[in-house]
């Protein structure tokens, strides 16, 4: 059975370019190995992330982000049994926050601000279909 997992958190401490570059290495060998799909969107201290697989698989990959010290005020957000994937094509894509029009923020929110805390999970959601559509991701698949 395969769901989507969405979630919300804060770097615990700074993040700078390398540290986050060795995450994202981390995750796609993670979800390489056991079959999750998914993308990240980081901004600030802000991790927004949808992950996509098998029942156990999503819950174990999610399971070792809540116990990561890296993380801080994880939040699931919206939770499905899906029939299909719409990120199949990401191991562990990355959105491009500096490329994000604000407009396309201010469409799901009240300011042109990326929080996922402030909106529901199916806004956060529909966010990310967005975003796939408009090619703002990036990262090897």
């Amino acid at each position: 059975m395969l769901v989507r997992l969405l979630y919300a958190s804060r770097a615990a401490q700074g993040l700078d370019a390398e540290a986050l570059d060795n995450l994202l290495k981390q995750s796609k060998r993670n979800n390489q190995r056991d079959g999750v799909t998914g993308l990240l969107c980081f901004s600030g201290s802000l991790f927004m992330q949808v992950l996509e697989g098998g029942r156990g698989a999503v819950n174990r990959a999610y399971n070792r982000i809540v116990a990561d010290p890296r993380h801080a005020d994880v939040e699931l957000l919206y939770y499905e049994e899906i029939a299909e994937r719409r990120f199949a094509g990401w191991s562990m894509g990355q959105v491009e926050v500096s490329r994000l029009n604000p407009s396309l923020l201010l469409k799901y929110s009240e300011t042109a601000t990326l929080d996922p805390y402030a909106v529901s999970g199916k806004v956060s959601m529909a966010l990310f279909d967005e975003l796939v559509a408009t090619a703002s991701v990036c990262s090897s698949r």
